[in-house]
């Protein structure tokens, strides 16, 4: 096909994507009759029907489908190399996307990137905090942190974070009233402060190790929140155990507000890792984002 085709094939890509002529116009600057007729004419060349079109949406035919699973990711890849060259100056430029949890933002993320912006004035790094298993591709975020054992097989995975231990805690008052725990099991019958994950109906189950043996064990108690700060606060307060990362509560461990139980059974694990889609030609803020995040041991 002619060079000068490729501005029907970047339109046609478009529609298929936008479903729409109107969003797809918009899109790309053009007039709606201009767009039309751009893809009428690249039917016409190629002899065949991309597009179904009806009075609500636009959907690709079958060949449409084809075409677009062939020519759409090689536009995204020329778009990708072009941003890349529009971003090599000086200093590097650009939004960083970040999706995390939330403990993972505020142990690992914020530190580093403490120490990183303001030698990087030009770069925007922007972190949503979310405890859902996100497509980070789907959601175009340019990375996303997990722990290392969930991170999927056909990403690349750099960690930037030590391994990671879990701690149950209370205080002293609600100890004082109730029996220490010493082994998981005995948390059933203890008022223990939840955690529901907004992706999942249920609550969820705190994780034990020791000499090999891994316990799951679902625990009730009156509390659920979704934060940290709350699950922390409502220890404090005497109001049950809670399951809590062992960073965020050892302030209050050494103080003596909080009282760590079944600390052997508390194993660490693999800390988290910032996972991404391969990228040949990352771009410049990208790459810096990602070192000053990298783990060194």
């Amino acid at each position: 096909m002619a060079s000068e085709n490729y501005n029907d094939l970047a339109a046609f890509v478009t529609v298929a994507r936008e479903q729409s002529f109107t969003k797809a116009a918009v899109k790309l600057g053009v007039s709606q009759s201009a767009l039309s007729q751009t893809i009428r004419s690249l039917e016409e060349r190629l002899g065949m029907r991309l597009l179904t079109r009806t009075t609500r949406r636009v959907s690709p035919t079958a060949s449409g489908e084809r075409l677009l699973q062939t020519a759409g990711p090689r536009f995204e890849e020329i778009q990708s190399e072009l941003a890349a060259l529009r971003e090599m100056r000086d200093r590097p430029t650009g939004t960083v996307r970040i999706t995390a949890g939330e403990h993972a933002a505020i142990s690992v993320l914020a530190p580093a990137l403490e120490r990183f912006l303001p030698d990087n004035p030009d770069v925007t790094v922007e972190i949503i905090v979310d405890y859902g298993l996100t497509d980070i591709v789907a959601e175009r975020f340019d990375a996303g942190v997990r722990l290392g054992e969930q991170v999927a097989k056909d990403m690349i995975a750099v960690p930037i974070g030590p391994d990671v231990r879990m701690a149950v805690v209370a205080s002293p008052a609600y100890l004082g009233h109730n029996p220490r725990p010493e082994t998981p099991q005995e948390l059933t019958t203890h008022n223990c402060i939840n955690m529901r994950l907004p992706t999942h109906d249920n609550i969820f189950a705190w994780e034990f190790e020791k000499d090999g043996r891994e316990v799951r064990v679902r625990v009730e108690g009156q509390l659920v929140f979704n934060n940290l700060a709350m699950r922390r606060e409502a220890a404090l307060r005497g109001l049950g155990l809670a399951y809590m990362p062992e960073d965020q509560v050892k302030d209050n461990l050494a103080e003596g507000t909080l009282v760590r139980v079944l600390e052997d059974w508390c194993s660490p694990f693999a800390g988290y890792h910032l996972y991404y889609p391969n990228r040949r030609h990352p771009s410049p803020a990208f790459a810096v984002v990602v070192d000053a995040l990298r783990l060194r041991r």
